[in-house]
């Protein structure tokens, strides 16, 4: 939960990066944080429910219609990330990863396990997402996704 992430990031004093002192790239960090839930999560779980697990768990297909749907809505919500959030910049809160950029990476995998690859025509969100996983590390970014990107093997 992001009250646990904020929790660590003050108690173990991780560096500054993650969650920053400074009140304006804290405020971004903090913003971000706020919205995702409605927004980034919200969507982009919706559409791995709709997409995976209703389909698994009732033995039903999906629906072209309610797919398309679920994705659009995916898909505002991505263009508002580029414009409201990342902007110009190569992270969230300026020129280093923050704890909003590992959210809002970790939320969009879930799309991504579901089939759906939303970096694909998205060259801005394709880049930021490489400088999220070089930041954290290819190799665990992989182990850290691994359940999430082997779905299809339900």
């Amino acid at each position: 939960s992001i009250a646990i992430l904020l929790y660590l990031a003050r108690k173990f004093k991780t560096p500054d990066h993650w969650y920053p002192s400074d009140l304006q790239k804290r405020a971004r960090v903090d913003e971000y944080l706020s919205w995702q839930h409605v927004n980034i999560r919200g969507k982009g779980s919706k559409l791995f429910l709709t997409k995976v697990l209703l389909p698994l768990l009732t033995g039903q297909p999906l629906s072209p219609e309610k797919l398309e749907c679920v994705t659009e809505e995916l898909n505002v919500v991505l263009k508002q990330f580029e414009e409201k959030f990342l902007q110009d910049k190569p992270f969230i809160a300026g020129s280093e990863i923050s704890l909003a950029d590992l959210v809002a990476l970790v939320e969009l995998m879930q799309p991504v396990g579901a089939g759906y690859d939303l970096f694909e025509e998205r060259p801005k969100l394709a880049e930021w997402r490489r400088r999220v996983e070089e930041a954290v590390g290819k190799q665990l970014f992989q182990e850290a996704h691994e359940g999430i990107l082997n779905t299809k093997n339900l």
